[in-house]
């Protein structure tokens, strides 16, 4: 049983470290990705859809007016980019949010269960310190390279739930990084040293009617 949760947990920390990934590569396309779906795509134009032919003798349609061209070594414009969604809080988690910390994503972990990532420029050992000080928790490192920790919250029952409750952090200055890249509505980009995932409880099951 121990080998399992263990094996568990190895797990969810990958899928949190893909999805900082997804997150960064998401973000610096200038394009939001809904929880647990594909990028959309621009719908085809059905046949019956398409533009109609422009009637003999009708003015031709103006073309939008060419942009200027760039000087060279100019900065190219940036794209716009979206309102983020509202923050989870430690209320609406059930689990306590490091201060300060930059939300950056939430995703489908299955079974009801999401995982949410934040981003904080405090290092590593003392955003660990800080949840065991909260959890009053001890916790595991479960990689070295690249300091991962984790600290589960609860029990974690394999009938309900996906991923073990509770927080994982993640050094994200191995091997020289300078941090997790998330770029900010005045398009800077901005690095954590340190990426948390809080995985919440499950919502109860609602009891069975009688």
């Amino acid at each position: 049983m121990e080998t399992m949760r263990r094996l568990r947990v190895v797990v969810a920390v990958a899928c949190a470290v893909a999805a900082s990934l997804s997150v960064a590569t998401g973000h610096a396309a200038g394009a939001p990705q809904p929880q647990g779906q594909p990028p959309l795509r621009p719908p085809a134009v059905a046949p019956s859809q398409a533009p109609p032919a422009p009637r003999p003798g009708a003015p031709p349609t103006a073309a939008p007016a060419p942009q200027p061209p760039r000087a060279p070594g100019a900065p190219a414009a940036a794209a716009p980019v979206p309102a983020a969604e509202p923050a989870p809080t430690a209320q609406s988690l059930g689990l306590p949010v490091y201060p300060a910390a930059q939300y950056l994503a939430t995703y489908d972990a299955g079974r009801g269960q999401q995982y949410v990532l934040f981003g904080t420029p405090a290092a590593f050992a003392e955003v660990v310190g800080y949840y065991r000080n909260q959890l009053n928790d001890k916790g595991d490192q479960v990689f070295r390279e690249p300091l991962t920790h984790v600290l589960e919250v609860g029990r974690f029952r394999e009938e309900t739930m996906a991923f073990p409750p509770g927080v994982t952090v993640k050094d994200w200055t191995y091997g020289g990084s300078q941090g997790y890249p998330y770029p900010q509505a005045n398009a800077q980009i901005v690095r954590y040293p340190t990426v948390i995932m809080l995985v919440p409880q499950p919502p109860a099951p609602l009891a069975p009617r009688k």
